[in-house]
């Protein structure tokens, strides 16, 4: 294959991406339902536990670590998710580290912290607030290094590879965040949650595919072409 037919099938690809956006939200919508039904699952089992402990205080303990474990694992793979997206289409260093960064501390607050609290609000529950990049950022740091290290790694792959890749850490993104979001609630207020189950299953699907598709598809190739475009200039 000569340059021109490499370059004009690299356009088409790029071209046919760039139509996809409208329908990302589309298509992982499937991701995040099955995703926050295991998550509610869990959650089910989890708050029967804590029922049964004698004291509330552990109770609360115990949300709260889960939360935070899971808060972090989801700022791995919101990193390495963004950084392979990103690669796919654009490999200078500098761009990826950014966007790399920023993104998973906009996205991971936005739907672990405060779409959970909002909903919590919305339906009258006592919820506190906590974001974890302010209080313990000595925690969320190395999980967002290691997360960015790993997609750095992951996007040198194939571009078969790098697809299965985002295809397969992007199910997984959605259930982790859908784990976050829902201990968040019990952490921070809402042990009751079942009596809303219906709800709080319709507002976590809402709180983990927005963000979490932003995160992985959407701003990580809308960023790769105002890169591109900069660089042309």
């Amino acid at each position: 294959m000569d340059q021109h037919a490499h370059d004009h099938d690299h356009h088409d690809h790029y071209h046919d991406h760039d139509h996809s956006l409208t329908s990302e939200l589309l298509h992982h919508l499937p991701y995040a339902i099955f995703s926050v039904a295991f998550a509610l699952i869990i959650l089910s089992f989890v708050t029967l536990a804590f029922k049964g402990m004698s004291s509330s205080v552990d109770a609360h303990r115990g949300a709260q670590m889960l939360f935070h474990s899971f808060h972090f694992m989801h700022i791995v793979f919101a990193a390495t998710g963004t950084l392979i997206t990103f690669r796919r289409f654009c490999k200078p260093i500098l761009p990826a580290l950014l966007i790399g960064v920023w993104s998973p501390v906009l996205f991971c607050t936005l739907s672990d912290s405060i779409l959970p609290y909002l909903g919590g609000r919305a339906l009258g529950v006592a919820m506190s607030f906590h974001l974890c990049f302010f209080t313990e950022l000595a925690n969320v740091l190395p999980f967002l290094f290691v997360g960015i290290i790993n997609g750095f790694v992951m996007s040198r792959h194939s571009a078969a590879h790098q697809k299965t890749y985002s295809i397969f850490s992007h199910f997984i993104h959605i259930f982790v965040s859908s784990l976050a979001s829902t201990f968040y609630l019990v952490a921070h207020g809402f042990m009751d949650w079942y009596k809303d189950i219906g709800f709080v299953f319709l507002f976590i699907i809402i709180a983990v595919v927005i963000p979490c598709t932003l995160s992985d598809v959407v701003v990580p190739m809308a960023y790769a072409r105002i890169t591109k475009k900069n660089e042309k200039h």
